[in-house]
């Protein structure tokens, strides 16, 4: 007997039917694929040693694609899992997924894993590997895995929740929809060695790993609830060849250095002190120069972007997010009430609510629109202290907010003119490599307000805007706001990494009767109801800084630098040379600050690099005669006797191009 599937080389290319022997695996017809880890059936993932059938369209995944990659971090989570039983026997099983650039799993043990252990178990580890044990899948009652797995605790809430709610959130890559199944992992000679609750798929053997490294163990609650029990969690990272993963450890390395919590205390630019509280960062005057920089840069464009400044306080009667949506919606992400004379006010989590209540302030004609309001809103949002990470995610911080209200016409006018202005924007800042991504609504989460038919006109208009620009654009289904999808900016960094800038959405629901019932009186004389788009082009200015801290490591181009020139006396006896010559340069708009200290002058240079002030003048004898200075770079290049006025000029040139040097 034999069967037809339609094989195709990849996902999306024309599938060709192929007749095979009735019986035959997945491997099978991939075995002069040496790259090939497992196979997407009618769309889904399964393993290599799956039966083929009938019609089936079976398209292969490498172990370098995004699925393959996901599929080696998985398997190598389960060889970490089995290592540390073997070494730990008590230790109970929580959850190994695959995360970005790795895996982790969770483990209940008596004592936290010490650096030591986690060098037994990649000893362990490679061991496993190295005996090519097979990742062997079987199906399983829900009552026959309680058996099994009666000394797994977390396994056993697992299937008891998939049994109650037929899924399991956040555990996904343990049961799944539909029945249940075990891995066993089997050796050489048939003998099982280890098994866990999972469901797939896997490498064929363990032997198919190329390259894995544990990188460090932290604590984590079950399920990531904090009223349960904290477990330790083991993270890793794997991939598809030695060379990849020295790259990706070289990478770690380049992020650390450029760590902007490092840098923030190394050049004094903000703290963030346990007396204020977790995510509340302060600026130090250094750091303030950049934000104020930053502010004046934005303030200035947005005004003349044709936007209004407006500003607004920071909280408001609780009723206000009633109105909004907010508190429905979005009710976990603010802080508790506070009690103001009887009522219940809240800390503000965004400001467009405020700025809905400028708009109704009076009637609004449809000449005045768009009608764009601005304003740097300080909000505040509770988050979780596990996921508070520097500037980067914080707990109070200030949004270059704005909102414009249009009418439906204008509506795709005012995305392009956004998108627009903040891509500019980025690029001012240095930041010139991006694709944008689309969020859409999720019609099965009950998560979203308004009609299939408002949030289809508004992802259409997103989607065709976006869609101009020629830019990359990626999907983000379900990840909209819960009133209208947005499109975000994603920019890359200097070494790569990708982080979420600004974004653009389109709100019909805030406007509606049901909220705040804006409206503006057509040409006709009706009134009707605008749409309201908002914007935010850093997303924050606390996020952006702690980003431009890592692009550029420290090393602002001179527009952004807190000092931009420092002046360096040979001898004492230059320095009033550097005074006067400093009332010039600040006369001129410079940040220019004189090493008085006792230190000889190679110090000073050091301390100004590692300060990494983009721009040295050094003045001995010679330079005083001729009414010059040594022009020094902080890369360390220098040319000598540059006449003062050159030196201004440069410097002044350096800082209006906003260019790096």
């Amino acid at each position: 007997m034999s069967v037809t599937v339609h094989v195709a080389a990849e996902a999306g290319a024309e599938a060709a039917p192929q007749t095979v022997d009735e019986g035959t695996k997945a491997w099978q017809l991939f075995a002069e694929q040496p790259d090939v880890v497992a196979a997407r059936i009618d769309g889904d993932l399964r393993d290599l040693s799956t039966l083929l059938a009938e019609g089936q369209t079976v398209v292969p995944v490498t172990l370098d694609s995004p699925d393959g990659l996901d599929i080696l971090r998985h398997s190598t989570a389960h060889v970490m899992a089995q290592a540390v039983q073997e070494l730990f026997p008590e230790a109970k099983l929580g959850i190994g997924p695959p995360i970005t650039d790795g895996f982790y799993y969770d483990f209940d043990v008596a004592e936290p894993f010490k650096p030591e252990d986690l060098q037994a178990i990649e000893s362990r580890m490679k061991k496993i590997v190295k005996e090519g044990q097979r990742f062997d899948r079987r199906e399983i009652s829900d009552d026959a895995a309680r058996e099994e797995l009666a000394d797994e605790p977390y396994k056993l809430e697992l299937i008891g929740l998939k049994s109650s709610a037929g899924s399991t959130e956040g555990a996904s890559v343990e049961v799944g929809e539909g029945g249940l199944s075990i891995y066993d992992n089997v050796k050489r000679d048939g003998s099982l060695a280890w098994k866990d609750l999972c469901r797939g798929p896997h490498l064929p053997t363990t032997k198919r790993i190329p390259a894995f490294r544990l990188m460090r163990s932290a604590a984590a609650y079950w399920r990531g609830d904090e009223k349960n029990k904290q477990l330790q969690r083991i993270y890793g990272t794997a991939w598809p060849t030695k060379e990849a993963q020295e790259e990706y450890l070289h990478r770690l390395e380049e992020a650390q250095r450029r760590d902007h919590r490092r840098l923030g205390t190394e050049l004094d630019l903000f703290s963030f002190p346990d007396e204020i509280g977790s995510g509340l960062p302060v600026f130090h005057p250094r750091g303030g120069v950049i934000k104020r920089e930053m502010e004046d840069y934005v303030r200035r464009r947005h005004i003349e972007e044709g936007f209004e400044y407006v500003g607004t306080p920071h909280i408001a009667k609780e009723g206000l997010f009633h109105t909004s949506g907010h508190l429905p919606y979005y009710g976990e992400g603010m802080f508790p009430a506070l009690d103001v004379d009887g009522q219940d006010y809240r800390l503000k989590a965004m400001n467009c609510p405020m700025h809905n209540i400028i708009y109704r302030s009076r009637q609004r004609s449809y000449r005045e629109l768009p009608l764009r309001f601005f304003e740097f809103g300080h909000v505040y949002r509770n988050e979780k202290s596990g996921v508070i990470h520097g500037l980067t995610r914080v707990r109070g911080f200030a949004q270059d907010d704005s909102h414009s209200y249009v009418t439906p016409e204008q509506a795709p006018d005012e995305v392009r003119h956004l998108l627009n202005f903040m891509l500019s924007l980025l690029r001012d800042f240095g930041l010139d490599d991006f694709y944008l991504e689309l969020s859409t609504r999720d019609a099965s989460k009950d998560k979203f307000i308004g009609s299939d038919e408002d949030w289809e006109l508004a992802t259409q208009v997103l989607a065709d805007v976006a869609a101009e620009t020629g830019i990359e654009l990626v999907p983000d289904p379900g990840g909209a706001a819960y009133y209208g999808p947005k499109i975000s900016v994603q920019a890359r960094d200097a070494i790569g990494r990708t982080w979420q800038m600004g974004t653009v959405q389109y709100d019909f629901n805030q406007p509606a009767p049901e909220r705040f019932n804006l409206e503006y009186v057509a040409a006709d004389g009706t009134r009707k109801q605008p749409v309201m788009i908002h914007s935010a082009k850093f997303g924050s200015i606390e996020r952006f800084l702690g980003v431009l801290v890592e692009h550029y490591a420290g090393a602002f181009p001179p527009w952004l630098a807190p000092v931009q020139a420092v002046g360096i006396p040979v001898a004492e006896r230059h320095s009033d040379y550097l005074h006067t010559l400093g009332q010039r340069l600040r006369g001129a708009g410079i940040r220019f600050e004189v090493d008085d200290s006792d230190e000889r002058m190679q110090k000073k240079i050091r301390t100004a690099q590692t300060q990494k002030v983009p721009f040295m003048l050094l003045v001995g004898d010679r330079d005083i005669e001729a009414d010059a200075v040594s022009f020094r770079y902080r890369n360390g290049e220098q040319e000598n006797g540059v006449p003062v006025d050159d030196a201004v000029r440069r410097i002044l040139e350096a800082v209006a191009s906003r260019e790096q040097v």
